[in-house]
């Protein structure tokens, strides 16, 4: 098989790039994904999260482990990527989020020409149907329906007003550049009343009305092995279906939209980036190129939690589970109510030190008691707020484990080994305390968990959260773009020194944005469509 363009990754920068590419009838595209069609009831239901976050088993979820973590005592963090049609945006908590616009700004003085924040609003105002309607920040006429929350809870509320009575400011829009305060996330949900509350993945909002194009082929269950080059030229992808092992040829470009984890490890099984990383192995090189899996940066995450005798969130009991069966059914009927919940309900963005130009940390506030991932239970209710530092400073890499495809790839975060991360931590937990502990939220609290108490020392904090802090799910940066030495793609995503390869998903960032990766990524696709197509912003 051949075509103009093979795309190999169908999340979410695959499925934005697929669709936009084909709205040209002479683009012939292939899109491999190596997971399902990304359309069950499980991905469509947003707190079916739930069932698929702790990836046991691993549904719609690659489910990947890090290797030890000397930061976190020795631990193996959990990496939860999605795996199919829409990729992490099928298993996320749907908080569309774009970052300070700083964090862009940033990007262009490191030499990223195009990518300010002035250069990338218009993708994110085009990839938008905002249930806000169309300003100068948001639009209404795009893909993506962004929502307000369906049936936010009264604790929900009770946290922004905890944080007000704080001294934070309220904030309604945290998408219009400049983020800091507490609110409500918008999310990426559907409003409209054929689908209203279910997920708006980027395969739901992109891909799945571009299908019955006859210029797209999209290809699920195929997992890219190879890219496959004449000198220094991609040519095309090997990959694997069941057992076959099979390929597709691209005239014009492979892209590769696998995201963090995956692009740099297929650029390395194909002989591409350090020759200690890749010769090894007993695999050619074919191209040198330093930075392929470096700088990779994620969020660490931090996790507070409480009991609560309310019982007006998700809670784990025979009460709980007669509820859940009723909100099940007034969701099928309204797309409201509980299922309609992203769980992450309360948002903040906010200084450690009034000092900063920006906010330094995350709260996401979550209408149940979560531990490890949800992979540990408890029984009652409650409720629980995380805190990451938005800007970390420790930088880890992804590597082979193997010459097998197949095998997941060696992932190490790094996480805490730049001291500056750890003081971040600390102070974001204190101030994260701080709002748990004021008289807006004095009814829900019943008991305080996870050895949190009064008093606590930074050594205190520090053991906690050396002990218990694991990523929020934001990896960037291990095909970096810039105009250095490390970068492994130009500003136009053009992998450095060869043809015919782009990289078009969040591992291009050079350097993490504050806050939530998904809603940049398709910005990031966006954009990246119009400079294949060569089309002016």
């Amino acid at each position: 098989m051949s075509f103009d363009y093979v795309i190999v990754g169908g999340g979410s920068a695959g499925s934005t790039l697929a669709a936009r590419l084909t709205e040209d009838p002479n683009i012939r595209v292939c899109l491999l994904e190596a997971g399902g069609k990304g359309d069950h009831i499980l991905i469509r239901t947003p707190a079916a999260v739930v069932a698929m976050l702790p990836g046991r088993p691993k549904i719609s979820n690659w489910a990947f482990r890090t290797v030890a973590q000397p930061g976190l005592n020795g631990r193996k963090g959990y990496q939860p990527r999605g795996k199919a049609l829409g990729g992490s945006s099928a298993i996320n908590a749907m908080l569309y989020v774009r970052g300070h616009k700083s964090d862009y700004d940033g990007w262009a003085d490191l030499g990223c020409n195009g990518w300010s924040w002035d250069d990338v609003l218009p993708y994110f105002r085009k990839s938008e149907n905002n249930e806000r309607g169309e300003d100068a920040f948001h639009g209404a006429a795009g893909p993506l329906q962004v929502s307000e929350q369906k049936s936010q809870r009264p604790i929900t509320r009770a946290f922004v007003e905890a944080g007000t009575q704080m001294k934070h400011r309220a904030v309604a829009d945290f998408n219009a550049g400049d983020n800091e305060g507490i609110g409500l996330y918008q999310v990426t949900q559907f409003h409209d009343p054929a689908q209203n509350g279910e997920r708006c993945s980027a395969a739901a909002a992109y891909l799945f009305p571009a299908m019955g194009r006859p210029n797209l082929t999209v290809i699920t269950n195929a997992q890219a092995t190879k890219i496959l080059f004449q000198g220094k030229r991609a040519t095309g992808v090997t990959y694997r279906q069941g057992k076959t092992d099979k390929q597709v040829l691209a005239g014009k470009e492979v892209i590769l939209c696998g995201g963090t984890f995956n692009s740099p490890q297929l650029l390395q099984l194909s002989g591409v980036g350090r020759p200690a990383d890749i010769t090894s192995h007993g695999i050619a090189m074919v191209h040198e190129l330093p930075g392929v899996g470096q700088n990779l940066q994620d969020h660490l995450d931090v996790t507070l939690a409480y009991k609560t005798k309310d019982t007006d969130s998700f809670g784990i009991g025979i009460a709980g589970t007669i509820g859940l069966i009723k909100h099940i059914l007034n969701w099928r009927k309204t797309g409201t109510g509980m299922m309609a919940t992203p769980f992450a309900e309360g948002a903040a963005f906010l200084k450690t030190d009034p000092t900063l130009d920006r906010p330094d940390v995350q709260l996401h506030f979550v209408i149940a008691l979560v531990e490890e991932h949800a992979r540990k239970l408890h029984l009652g209710y409650g409720f629980s707020c995380h805190v990451c530092a938005v800007y970390p400073h420790s930088r880890g890499a992804v590597t082979l484990q193997s010459r097998d495809p197949m095998a997941a790839p060696a992932i190490d975060p790094k996480f805490l080994s730049d001291p500056r991360d750890l003081a971040t931590a600390i102070k974001g937990a204190r101030l994260t305390r701080d709002i748990l502990q004021a008289p807006a939220l004095a009814k829900y609290r019943h008991k305080e968990l996870f050895g949190i108490r009064d008093n606590m020392t930074d050594a205190d904090w520090e053991a906690h959260i050396r002990a218990h802090a694991d990523t929020i799910y934001h990896p960037v940066g291990t095909c970096k773009m810039g105009v250095d030495d490390m970068a492994v793609v130009d500003p136009q995503l053009r992998v450095r020194g060869l043809k015919g390869l782009r990289v078009v998903d969040a591992s291009i960032m050079p350097k993490l944005i504050g806050g939530n990766t998904n809603a940049p990524t398709i910005m990031i696709a966006e954009k990246a469509a119009d400079m294949i197509r060569n089309i002016a912003s």
